[in-house]
């Protein structure tokens, strides 16, 4: 069965294309934006406590997502350059062996964060006992709905790099809806306060999951036609995908760990600092959640062009995405800057808690728009094959964001110089990546293949 032409990135019009595959997949984004914050505003009425609880915990399902992108990116930088090609069969491969990837991956972590999460939280050294205890019982409880989500996301990568975004986001909507009214029911209604927000997300991945492998077998869109999930695995694909993504995931892995260094250094200052940290980062990923899904269009559509050689699309893409990517990265600048404070307020109310958010908001408001433009960059490199060149960038940025939020704590700024240690690192990171796109982009072909 071939692709409807509706999904093939290598022909009409850039711009239509390109927001084809990344409206979906924003919108996709800024649903698992809205778990989390759903989580956070019904822990808000029980206070700052429970939502640092769940910001500690959190970190680890943040760090998951590391261990997601073997399955979820490889599928979308496989399927996409395997399907521009015209290999079909191939392409259908490398989707099954990205979700048996996943699939052993999610075992593995969620079984970790089952059994050791007392472990994993000691890592904080929160001064709060019941804030640790509450942090682990909330990351044991959701370490059950690791393996489901990574198959769900995996599977959400074969549609992405195929080019139909609309049906993963029709089902992660569904999820959210559902988690949207569990939660206040299991938090409140059966008084079980942060094990029923952890609940609460369990049952939505079982729900994504079991609507994905619906999808990706029986659906009139899926994008082969004879397709097995688990298949006998394919190693010579496993590795070229683990080739392909391991760059990846030691870059966000490594990210994700240095962050959480940095939590540490947040959480000697207090819950109340940790749950400040914890909604901040949720309101950033405006920035980072947004910016990603149309990264992930951007990856897709270049690949399935590579995959063809159709190099003056892969320039015009280029160019198209610098100018909407930089005008969102303005407007998060302005409403990080100026709206701080209201944010804050939707979730907790006590005001040493909303005058630390808006200092916070407004340091963080500086690194937006190069955020935007390093996940054009990340993309594009992604897109033709080369991933080790984002995650050199990443990577050395990162590791520079700890001394620098360390060292400037220790000085009269306190805990706003950890902004300002993350903020400056962020923004030498965009700016990296964004100049060593441009000096790589010069030695692509001006011309396609065909021509």
């Amino acid at each position: 069965m071939a692709v409807k032409k509706t999904y093939d990135l290598t022909k009409g019009p850039i711009l239509n294309r390109l927001l084809l595959v990344a409206l979906p997949i924003m919108g996709t984004q800024v649903m698992q934006m809205a778990y989390n914050l759903t989580d956070m505003f019904w822990l808000g009425r029980l206070g700052s406590d429970a939502v640092a609880a769940s910001g500690a915990a959190g970190m680890f399902m943040w760090l998951s997502m590391a261990f997601m992108l073997f399955g979820r990116m490889g599928a979308e930088i496989c399927v996409s350059q395997s399907l521009g090609a015209g290999d079909r069969e191939s392409a259908g491969k490398y989707s099954q062996s990205a979700a048996w990837i996943s699939a052993v991956a999610g075992v593995i972590f969620g079984s970790s964060m089952l059994f050791f999460s007392r472990f994993f939280i000691g890592f904080y050294n929160i001064r709060e006992a019941h804030v640790a205890h509450d942090a682990a019982l909330y990351l044991s409880i959701t370490g059950v709905g690791f393996p489901l989500m990574f198959v769900a996301l995996a599977i959400s990568g074969t549609f992405t790099g195929s080019g139909n975004s609309r049906l993963p986001f029709m089902i992660h909507a569904l999820g959210l809806g559902v988690n949207i009214v569990l939660d206040p029911i299991l938090i409140f209604t059966f008084e079980l306060g942060i094990a029923g927000a952890a609940a609460a997300t369990v049952v939505c991945h079982v729900l994504v999951c079991t609507l994905s492998v619906l999808a990706i077998h029986f659906h009139k869109d899926r994008p082969f036609a004879d397709y097995r999930l688990f298949n006998k695995p394919d190693f010579a694909k496993i590795k070229r995908i683990f080739k392909l993504t391991t760059p990846v995931f030691v870059e966000s892995f490594l990210f994700t760990g240095l962050t959480m260094t940095v939590s540490r250094f947040v959480a000697s200052f207090g819950a109340d600092a940790l749950a400040v940290s914890r909604i901040g980062s949720q309101i950033e990923s405006l920035t980072w959640l947004i910016g990603g899904g149309f990264a992930s269009a951007i990856t897709a559509f270049t690949g399935q062009n590579f995959g063809a050689k159709l190099w003056s699309r892969i320039h015009a893409c280029f160019r198209i995405s610098c100018v909407m990517m930089i005008v969102w990265g303005i407007a998060v600048t302005l409403l990080l800057f100026f709206l701080g404070v209201p944010l804050y307020g939707i979730f907790l109310r006590e005001p040493a808690i909303l005058l630390m958010g808006g200092e916070y908001m407004k340091i963080l408001a500086f690194c937006q728009i190069t955020m935007c433009i390093e996940g054009i960059g990340a993309s594009i490199f992604r897109g033709i094959g080369e991933t080790i060149k984002p995650s050199i960038v990443s990577i050395t940025s990162n590791a520079l964001r700890v001394p620098l939020a360390y060292f400037l704590s220790l000085t009269a700024l306190g805990l706003n110089g950890i902004w300002i240690g993350l903020t400056v690192g962020a923004a030498l990171r965009g700016i990296w990546m964004f100049v060593w796109l441009v000096a790589r982009k010069r030695g692509l072909p001006a011309t396609d293949a065909a021509a």
